[in-house]
């Protein structure tokens, strides 16, 4: 989530940059006689770049280690806005600095477009992982797009219509240890997705302009990966089934699975190689509001989240990430996805090409802060968001 199309000001984030590694390379200079007001100037200025300096270093002794970042952005869907973005690491047993720690990630977001967006997601690891909260809660209202249902509705540009949609959504897995990196749990979920004035409403086909959904279900997981924020090695499975019956008060029933397989590995000094498959399939009345949507910060990064959507989804992609100098690196990815109703029914000439290039400074030890830019079919645009893609 959903953090879509954020470009935070390269003059900002560069020259803040600047400031830090000048404060790390810099010697001791004599400091000229300056007023009263330049000292204090020169110390708060001195404070920010300190704080940023210190950020990604290990805080052994600190209970919960917490810094925050923004800046202005611009983007053609959220036009002028300021962004936020910030990250926790703590360990709920301090004694133990083997395993990964836990992390937070606070998100938000405002535009003059009238678009608004607040959200916290994160891993809570209980002691000695025995246990595993895993859980993503967002709100956003946006004046968003729309294109239809189905490949052949999203790929005609003069079907986009524009609409107001609000979102929220609230998303909880609790998984158990069942051996070394084993782990199986319910899960919980509730999204409410209110859209009006529905420029073309015909695109609905029929459909409800707002829904409400609740959903249960179960999760098998398979984890190996060194650092759950970002990862060097490793692999990350993910395999589950959600329900949606009428009796949860749902007004259309369905089923979803939705699977995840990542792979990390080293090719060399400061190279990553990582890998993601997602598949996610849908079964039963579907309302288009709970269809399997393309795009966003995540995966097929630079098409415009939804545009692209139907019954099931599949996509995949690789990324090459490497550390260029001290806190700064880069990333390139291509990967390719395709929406369908049915197996019957795919097509893979429907298949959407995407690739891009990111940057990365890291934040917080093991915590980037990322700036992509993404190209797709006929498409391209820039997110700003912190933690790796996936």
């Amino acid at each position: 989530m959903k953090s879509r199309c954020l470009l935070i000001s390269v003059f900002f984030f560069l020259s803040l940059y600047a400031k830090i590694l000048a404060q790390e390379d810099s010697t001791k200079v004599t400091i000229p006689e300056e007023t009263p007001d330049s000292i204090r100037k020169k110390s708060f200025l001195k404070k920010l770049v300190d704080y940023f300096g210190d950020a990604n270093k290990n805080k052994k002794n600190k209970g919960f280690d917490f810094s925050v970042i923004g800046g202005p952005h611009y983007s053609s869907d959220t036009k002028l806005g300021l962004g936020l973005v910030a990250a926790g690491l703590y360990r709920m047993d301090r004694k133990d600095t083997v395993m990964s720690p836990s992390n937070v990630s606070l998100y938000g977001d405002v535009a003059t477009s009238g678009f608004y967006l607040l959200g916290i997601r994160g891993n809570n690891l209980f002691p000695k992982d025995h246990f595993r909260l895993v859980y993503n809660l967002y709100f956003f209202s946006f004046p968003g797009n729309f294109w239809g249902i189905g490949y052949e509705n999203g790929r005609n540009d003069d079907n986009k219509s524009s609409f107001k949609r609000l979102q929220n959504q609230i998303k909880v897995d609790f998984l158990i240890r069942l051996a070394n990196n084993l782990y199986l749990g319910p899960n919980i979920s509730f999204d409410y997705v209110a859209g009006k004035d529905f420029s073309n409403p015909d695109l609905l086909e029929g459909g409800p302009e707002s829904t409400k959904n609740v959903g249960a279900g179960v999760a098998l997981v398979y984890d190996s990966r060194d650092f759950l924020t970002n990862a060097f090695r490793g692999f990350y499975l993910k395999a589950e089934q959600r329900s949606y019956p009428s009796f949860l008060g749902n007004k259309y029933a369905f089923s979803r699975t939705d699977v995840i397989a990542d792979y990390y590995h080293p090719v060399w000094k400061g190279g990553i190689v990582a890998m993601d498959f997602h598949t996610q399939l849908n079964y039963g009345d579907v309302p288009w509001t709970m269809l399997a949507p393309l795009g966003g910060s995540y995966r097929m990064r630079g098409y415009y989240e939804g545009r692209y959507r139907d019954n099931n989804l599949v996509e995949f992609q690789v990324e090459l990430r490497q550390n260029i100098w001290r806190r700064s690196g880069a990333t390139f990815w291509v990967g390719a996805g395709n929406v369908f109703k049915n197996f019957k029914r795919f097509d893979w000439s429907h298949t959407l090409p995407n690739y891009g290039i990111g940057y990365r400074w890291e934040f917080k030890k093991r915590v980037n802060v990322r700036l992509d830019l993404g190209f797709g079919k006929g498409e391209k645009g820039f997110m700003f968001n912190i933690n790796e893609a996936f």
